[in-house]
């Protein structure tokens, strides 16, 4: 047992503003269920004067701001936010729902320097983001627990075993689109956040403990500086079994395809793969049909699909079929960076050499600190450095992974591994 999960097991950490005493603390494997939150379900916030009831009672109240978001994700088009939750003491719960309120930039003014408890945090602020949501500061429960070395970091794994409390989690994957929002999946809402706070806390106490908090907030500023990441190019590249397809005109193929998807997709706003499968795009891919008959043979265009749908995406793979041989795709090339590492020890057996005894070297200090390999550095970096390694020496090999986007404490700790690595491979 690592250390943080020897001090996630004592029941000094099980505390909670609004829940039980600590005299109702349960044993050790028998979490409290929370069923309810302590203010009882909010109204959902649907309405500009409402917004401004709650920015008010929010900018009034105390300390950090606990925050998470709902999408609709498998069910419409894109990664927007359908409902947005809200903790702070001496505000309480605030549920908002981002359709009827979508500018919600009214809280960065109103809590401006205010930290922001999110967990998972990039999974949430490209959504947050696009409502006016953008945090100066921030702290994320599902990072602190990968750092303090917690072997299960999902919100309701954290919430049991740091706090003793066992939340509902069967909310997660429904449609957050429905309007009106069912009141189980409301309350289920309203216990996501209500202990976020609580969590925060213990997990900084921890942290703190294990020697680990700096480096903890230097990641927490990584997130809330990065810039919004930009648009993928050639998403279509990222079709689920993409691997089986080799030949250019089959790319075609499920380029025109995705393409005419996508456009659907959005147009109806509902998630892309309702509207044709991934799977069924390759199986067209590698078949090419020639006509909606031999269309409606491939797995994915069966009897369900009617006529104007089976002609629509035959036009597509047409599309593919009669362009010419220049304007085909081509084969999937990495922009920049090594080549994948499977293939090192044909190219580069130096590198490779590199490359083996870095990882390992990662791999042992990892395990020392408790916490995962590519928390401590990312194995892309590791890479890079490996297969154009900077001049020997330790400065050089810091400006290196700088430059790559290490953080001051990961540059410290791995710095010495590396060097040793490049230098012993010679």
């Amino acid at each position: 047992m690592t250390d943080a999960q020897e001090t996630a097991a004592d029941t000094a950490l099980r505390t909670t503003g609004g829940g039980p005493p600590d005299d109702d603390v349960p044993a050790i494997g028998l979490p409290i269920p929370l069923l309810e939150p302590r203010e009882g379900i909010p109204p959902v916030v649907e309405t500009a004067d409402a917004l401004a009831g709650v920015i008010a009672a929010f900018a009034a109240g105390r300390g950090p701001l606990a925050v998470d978001a709902e999408r609709a994700s498998g069910y419409r088009y894109g990664q927007r936010a359908y409902l947005v939750q809200l903790r702070r003491e001496g505000a309480g719960t605030a549920l908002i729902d981002p359709v009827g309120c979508p500018d919600l930039s009214g809280f960065g003014e109103a809590l401006d320097g205010t930290e922001w408890i999110l967990h998972a945090a990039t999974q949430d602020l490209p959504c947050l983001r696009d409502i006016g949501m953008v945090p100066t500061s921030l702290f994320d429960t599902e990072l602190a627990g990968r750092l303090a070395g917690f072997p299960r970091v999902g919100l309701g794994a954290m919430v049991e075993s740091v706090l003793g409390y066992a939340l509902e989690k069967g909310h997660s994957a429904v449609d957050w689109s429905t309007r009106p929002l069912p009141e189980p999946w409301l309350r289920y809402a309203a216990l996501d956040v209500e202990l976020l706070v609580d969590l925060r806390d213990a997990l900084e106490k921890e942290l703190d403990r294990q020697g680990k908090l700096e480096w903890a907030l230097q990641e927490f500023d990584a997130i809330a500086s990065a810039p919004p990441a930009p648009p993928r190019k050639d998403p279509w590249r990222r079709t689920s079994g993409m691997h089986k397809v080799r030949r250019r005109r089959q790319m075609a193929v499920v380029r025109e395809l995705w393409t005419a998807r996508d456009r659907i997709a959005q147009r109806r706003d509902v998630s892309p793969g309702k509207v044709l499968s991934d799977a069924a795009i390759v199986e067209a891919a590698l078949a090419v049909p020639v006509n909606v008959a031999a269309l409606t043979a491939l797995p994915g265009f069966g009897h369900r699909m009617g006529r104007r749908q089976l002609e629509q995406w035959q036009a597509s793979v047409d599309r593919a079929r009669a362009l010419p041989e220049n304007e085909l795709p081509q084969p999937g090339t990495q922009v920049a960076g090594p080549p994948p590492p499977r293939a090192w020890a044909d190219k580069d057996p130096a590198a490779a050499a590199r490359l083996s005894a870095a990882r390992t070297a990662v791999s042992a200090l990892a395990e020392t600190l408790h916490l995962p390999q590519e928390n401590l550095i990312t194995p892309d970096t590791v890479r890079r450095v490996c297969w154009e390694p900077p001049t020997a020496g330790t400065a050089s090999v810091s400006a290196a992974l700088s430059g790559y986007g290490a953080r001051p404490w990961q540059v410290e700790l791995v710095t010495p591994l590396l060097v040793k690595a490049l230098t012993a491979t010679a």
